[in-house]
């Protein structure tokens, strides 16, 4: 991206996005209204800034322009009821504009205020998390959908009943005070992680490990701003343990390198040791089952990251962490994950014994038949393997993931 205003749109995207949103929920209390101007001051920045060149402020520009959107709607609909004249509700309008507030001081980081304001407990746990997605991160509502393995029609639905629900339930949009924090730990947390996850889905322009940083400090500001939260602990050595693969999940020509074939030179070894010292630190029960949860994860993510080699990989240990998890979570993406763990440990075909009737849970979840082909290739199927692999190649959205399985199932035996 060698443009200079293409440049600095992609940066404001990241910096300003969830900061403009949250200041214009937090003056004008429409959810609805506040995300469409926000994407609309981004699009009239990509028409103007190539032209006219990218403002000194860019953030302040995009919140100047998104309010004046907001004021235009508000403006059209007073009238429209109301039926005044425009001058006295102009003036309505501009008293309205004038009383901005930016929210939770006490909570320093501006994008963790805005995660903290939209996990109300008034929205369910799940209209929390997919709201805050949207709002603090700009996520699609496909890439949401994925990341919660619903279908973008039923996760389109649910965005638009929690911004519904937030606009008409009297619901303060802010900072809750600093006692009110706790009680909203473990849907912030869950959005931190899936903040972190979404960096690596392969998109269009490949992975985006800047979220995984983004993710890691906000879990490192919440674990300071609420010290002695095993869940926080947890889960910050697991981001951190995952993240230093970072540098050799794509190969120079763009291609994703699966874990066993990753060059571990270019593993982050400081990383590493971090993750496996908060791990030390935690306490021997968990406090929460959100915390048992991501301890485990991180167990598991600690086996691969200190194994010297693959074949140095202990999945005896990985296969009893997947069971204890799938025990506490019932999750099928659990149980998909012990079926390759298991596979190792004692042949492939106890790896798709695991895998049968997971269709139900994952319907249209790519990675079950692209597990599934894998250890039929294994097991000396490489027919049905190829058939797995079609399905699988069918359902992924990313064109990387698919690059990657077309190619292993060229390299499937004639038979």
């Amino acid at each position: 991206m060698d443009d200079p205003a293409q440049q600095a749109l992609a940066a404001a995207w990241r910096d300003s996005w969830s900061r403009v949103v949250a200041l214009l929920v937090a003056q004008y209390r429409r959810p609805d209204l506040a995300e469409d101007a926000a994407a609309d001051a981004f699009e009239a920045a990509a028409r103007t800034w190539p032209s006219a060149g990218v403002p000194t402020n860019p953030g302040a520009w995009l919140l100047t322009a998104a309010r004046r959107r907001v004021l235009d709607r508000l403006r059209s609909e007073v009238v429209h009821r109301r039926k005044e004249p425009l001058m006295a509700v102009d003036d309505e309008m501009r008293a309205l504009a004038a009383a901005a507030v930016d929210p939770g001081a006490h909570v320093a980081d501006e994008q963790l205020r805005l995660v903290f304001a939209c996990a109300h407990p008034a929205l369910t746990p799940d209209d929390r998390v997919a709201l805050t997605l949207r709002f603090v991160l700009g996520l699609s509502t496909a890439e949401i959908a994925r990341l919660q393995l619903v279908q973008d029609t039923a996760m389109a639905a649910r965005l638009t009943r929690a911004k519904k629900r937030l606009a008409s339930s009297g619901v303060p949009f802010r900072t809750p005070e600093p006692a009110e924090l706790p009680d909203r730990l473990d849907v912030v947390a869950t959005v931190v992680y899936l903040a972190f996850t979404s960096a690596y889905q392969p998109g269009a322009s490949g992975l985006h490990t800047d979220l995984g940083d983004d993710a890691i400090r906000l879990a490192r500001t919440l674990d300071a701003l609420l010290p002695g939260h095993d869940a926080v602990r947890a889960l910050l050595a697991l981001m951190l343990l995952q993240h230093s693969r970072r540098d050799a999940r794509v190969a120079d020509d763009g291609t994703l390198v699966l874990l066993p074939d990753q060059d571990r030179s270019r593993w982050h070894r400081d990383e590493i040791a971090q993750g496996v010292a908060l791990l030390a630190t935690l306490p021997d029960q968990p406090e929460t089952r959100l915390g048992a949860e991501y301890r485990l994860q991180a167990r598991i993510a600690a086996e691969h990251a200190t194994a010297a080699t693959s074949a140095d990989t202990r999945w005896t240990v990985i296969a009893e962490h997947y069971a204890t998890l799938e025990q506490l979570t019932g999750s099928p993406v659990v149980r998909l994950a012990r079926a390759v763990a298991v596979a190792e440990v004692a042949g492939p075909r106890a790896g798709l014994e695991l895998l049968e009737g997971l269709e139900v849970g994952l319907p249209r979840h790519h990675r079950l038949p692209a597990v599934r082909a894998e250890l039929l290739t294994r097991a000396g199927r490489p027919d049905a393997a190829r058939a797995a692999y079609d399905r699988a190649i069918a359902l992924t959205p990313s064109p990387a993931e698919a690059t990657l399985l077309r190619a292993r199932r060229a390299a499937l035996p004639l038979t």
